[in-house]
């Protein structure tokens, strides 16, 4: 038919595609080869470069021709003058800006554009900074891009009120961006530069976890920095025993520890409160037979930490059978900083600001997490019934992250808790119907004698439960513990509640086989008192120690 476009047929128009490829394959795998051969034979000359150049452009992400290519510009560096290494390295950006354009989160384009700023003799950084507002304008999401801001922010020396208001323009225009509020998390601490914890940005990429974002802003914005220090000791005449409290986990078998009685150096051995712990916050030690049993005389008790230069004084008065001396720690030493006048108007003006926010998308994660961090670093207790309801609304808005809100929830309600214990000087710890799912900051509760953790969702009391060295009660009914592991060595404790728990074997009852002056145990309602001879076999596990099973 005369006049008539003929029209190619699918099978004729993919097969032409599949020359095309494999033409364009074949120029690629010879370029590539080229590119391999030269670097094996050391050329680090001009077509060198231009072959790296000529694949990169179509595939940026090939990691070692990156490396090549920077082998070849250092190579050059040294045959060039500074004019023309200065020429050389403003084509690089160039070509990288192109990369980009191919692929905007390739991460050898990103590396090799920092790369090439640490050596090029002069960077326009007020072009490097508007580069990456370019790219953030088209994905704020790009971590990558992120990274190479930092670097620039921090080359450039840009204030930290300028990033502040980047941060406020990309939330205005996208209040869900994870990546602009994980940076105003970093940027906060920095308006305070008297603040311990403050720290400039660096070029470390942020967590790739969402939740990570948050964990950061709790540990580099709430979260004091507690001074290394021996925070406890206690003595008991009874056991002629020493345990020794610290700020954080350490060795003492390292031999760092050192215990004196009324003046006289002890040959004592340190053991941790678990066999499971080779650093401890927690150490214990038995003193010679008869060395303090005798209750009508007084001794003094120093324990030396040479690691520290530190030492804890101690008294067993006449009459006493135990003492203890700890500090009387604050809840701005405990759990957060110490906040300035200053910096406390900074939080409570982001607090409104994400309130105000919060009133627009109600049910936005990102703001309702920022608001509980900000109430912690506020006040923990004022804010405590509006921490909670906040929690259980991100557990439903956010259900894929539910169980870490509920731990991350457990872990500010056991903080609270501590929190009054202190202001109430009491040795009873109860949190009880608190919806727990985990447990934590158990080595603030070594004096502790009666705790209550009843009706809440524990799976289990884990090894570091054996801090409570002071304990005698434990009540956990109506949980759903499995295991007992943590009750382990527990020299006072007398009395364990467990009813209405998921405990079915008798194996998991063995480490209370390890307290010496266990004397009831309740188990109704759990799997283990339907098994067959539970009452016999108990009987031979804990010969000293009456059952409740019914």
């Amino acid at each position: 038919m005369h006049g008539r476009v003929k029209i190619k047929s699918t099978a004729q128009q993919e097969e032409e595609k599949r020359k095309e490829r494999e033409k364009k394959l074949k120029i690629y795998t010879a370029a590539r080869d080229a590119c391999f051969s030269k670097r094996k034979e050391g050329v680090r000359d001009a077509e060198a470069l231009h072959l790296t150049q000529q694949l990169l452009s179509s595939n940026p992400d090939f990691a070692t021709l990156w490396n090549y290519r920077r082998e070849i510009l250092m190579h050059q560096e040294t045959v060039k003058d500074e004019s023309e290494v200065q020429k050389m390295y403003q084509a690089e950006l160039s070509f990288l800006e192109s990369c980009l354009k191919v692929n905007p989160k390739s991460y050898g384009s990103w590396h090799h554009r920092s790369w090439v700023s640490e050596r090029a003799p002069q960077m326009d950084w007020v072009r490097e900074l508007s580069l990456c507002d370019r790219c953030l304008s088209l994905d704020d999401r790009n971590f990558h891009c992120w990274d190479y801001r930092r670097i620039v922010v921090k080359k450039s020396v840009v204030p930290v009120g300028n990033e502040l208001e980047f941060t406020d323009r990309l939330i205005g225009s996208n209040f869900s961006n994870y990546s602009s509020w994980h940076y105003r998390s970093t940027l906060l601490p920095l308006l305070h530069p008297q603040s311990p914890e403050a720290a400039p940005p660096s070029g470390s990429s942020p967590p790739s976890p969402q939740t990570h974002s948050h964990r950061v802003c709790e540990e580099q914005l709430l979260k004091a920095e507690r001074e290394e220090m021996i925070s406890c000791v206690f003595i008991s005449r009874e056991d002629e025993r020493v345990a020794v409290g610290f700020s954080r986990p350490v060795n003492a078998q390292s031999g760092g520890l050192l215990l004196v009685l009324d003046g006289q150096p002890q040959q004592v051995e340190w053991r941790s409160v678990h066999p499971r712990f080779k650093h401890s916050p927690v150490w214990i030690c038995h003193l010679p037979p008869g060395s303090i049993s005798d209750i009508a005389n007084e001794q003094n008790v120093t324990v030396h930490w040479s690691e520290k230069h530190a030492r804890r004084d101690c008294a067993l008065y006449t009459g006493r059978s135990e003492s203890w001396c700890r500090d009387s720690a604050t809840d701005q030493e405990l759990f957060r900083s110490e906040l300035s006048v200053e910096k406390s108007s900074v939080l409570q003006s982001e607090l409104q600001s994400c309130n105000q926010l919060l009133e627009l998308e109600p049910h936005n994660k990102w703001c309702l997490l920022t608001i509980i961090l900000l109430m912690r670093a506020l006040d923990p207790l004022g804010y405590e019934k509006e921490t909670l309801a906040h929690f259980q609304t991100l557990k439903v808005v956010d259900s894929m992250r539910s169980s870490y809100y509920s731990d991350l929830c457990s872990k500010f309600m056991i903080e609270n808790t501590i929190l009054k214990m202190e202001y109430a000087e009491v040795r009873v710890f109860s949190v009880a119907n608190k919806n727990l799912t985990t447990l934590c900051h158990l080595d603030q509760l070594l004096l502790i004698t009666h705790i209550n953790l009843s009706s809440n969702q524990l799976r289990r009391i884990a090894a570091h439960f054996s801090m409570l060295q002071c304990l005698e009660v434990l009540e956990a009914d109506n949980n759903s513990i499995e295991n007992l592991e943590g009750v382990y060595c527990l020299p006072k404790l007398e009395e364990v509640l467990l009813k209405n728990n998921y405990i079915s074997t008798l194996a998991a009852l063995r480490p209370l086989a390890s307290c010496p002056k266990l004397r009831r145990l309740d188990l109704r309602g759990n799997p283990v008192a339907q098994s067959a001879d539970v009452e016999s076999h108990l009987a031979e596990l804990l010969p000293s120690v009456a059952c409740l099973l019914l």
